[in-house]
């Protein structure tokens, strides 16, 4: 969550291949650098700290993560939002250090106030 938090992305993004799928909400990104892409466009402009409440194995291959962001625009700091989030990890079958496919749900949200 700190490679999200600060866009530094190297040790926390690792497991990520140009393979991985990840799917946040309606979006799907393909590949670790379009998922850092995607990343930067939309946290750039948030001061934005996620913080794990859970994490969970569920059988082979499966990882849950839970937690909360407290995000606010960078031009409007004091409006904090906060939302909560999970995140599906599906490991590769063949290399399990390795994340096939991510999901992220994230919500309710009060978009307008940080969009």
């Amino acid at each position: 969550m700190d490679a999200i938090d600060t866009l530094e992305f190297e040790e926390g993004f690792a497991p990520l291949t140009e393979d991985t799928d990840m799917f946040f909400g309606t979006e799907h990104v393909r590949g670790v650098e379009a998922i850092k892409a995607f990343f930067v466009r939309i946290d750039e402009p948030l001061n934005i700290t996620h913080e794990v409440l859970e994490y969970w194995t569920a059988g082979d291959g499966v990882r849950l993560l839970r937690g909360e962001a407290t995000m606010a625009k960078k031009t409007a700091p004091d409006t904090v939002v906060r939302a909560p989030f999970t995140h599906i990890f599906y490991l590769d079958q063949e290399a399990p250090a390795r994340i096939r496919t991510l999901r992220i749900t994230a919500g309710p949200l009060q978009t307008d106030a940080v969009m």
